[in-house]
């Protein structure tokens, strides 16, 4: 087989973070629509994400955020986007480059697309990422909704699982 020296991974893995970059743009513009919500995993420790020492400390490795009913101030760049949530009533701000986002999720319709880890300088770049068939899709643990406006509850994380799930303390757009 000849060497792709066009790279169509890396091509298709940026058309696919940039259906996950419109779908939040216009998340950041009208709020959700329906019973839509995402369930966004980044790599905590990849180049661009800041988020608080506290909540690196507890997610080393990944992150899963649930963007819902409770979220603030959503904000999308061509790079990035930042979004304010609480974790156990704590306001946080996060900033997760694109890059960073290794799964993107709307349980509400099925809808799953994963992407390779960002590889760090050096590093080859991993296959790109592919919307998955139906009955491929892992399935999500989604977390029940917090109590309150101002309460949120945070899943336990198991130890067999890198990626946890958190529920989210912010306001959605209304």
């Amino acid at each position: 087989m000849t060497e792709d020296l066009i790279r169509y991974d890396i091509l298709a893995q940026d058309a696919l973070r940039g259906v996950v970059r419109k779908v939040l743009s216009e998340v950041s513009r009208t709020g959700l629509p329906g019973d839509h919500h995402f369930f966004i995993t980044f790599a905590t420790g990849a180049p661009g994400v800041r988020i608080s020492g506290r909540l690196l400390m507890k997610y080393p490795e990944e992150m899963t955020i649930v963007i819902q009913h409770q979220y603030r101030d959503l904000t999308v760049t061509e790079h990035a986007f930042e979004v304010g949530l609480s974790f156990n009533s704590i306001a946080e701000r996060l900033y997760v480059p694109f890059s960073a986002v290794v799964k993107f999720a709307d349980p509400s319709v099925g809808f799953e697309l994963r992407f390779a880890p960002a590889s760090a300088p050096g590093e080859a770049a991993a296959p790109a990422a592919e919307p998955l068939p139906a009955e491929e899709k892992a399935p999500l643990t989604l977390v029940p909704p917090a109590k309150s406006e101002d309460e949120a509850a945070e899943t336990t994380p198991s130890s067999d699982s890198a990626a946890q799930v958190v529920s989210l303390d912010a306001f959605r757009k209304k």
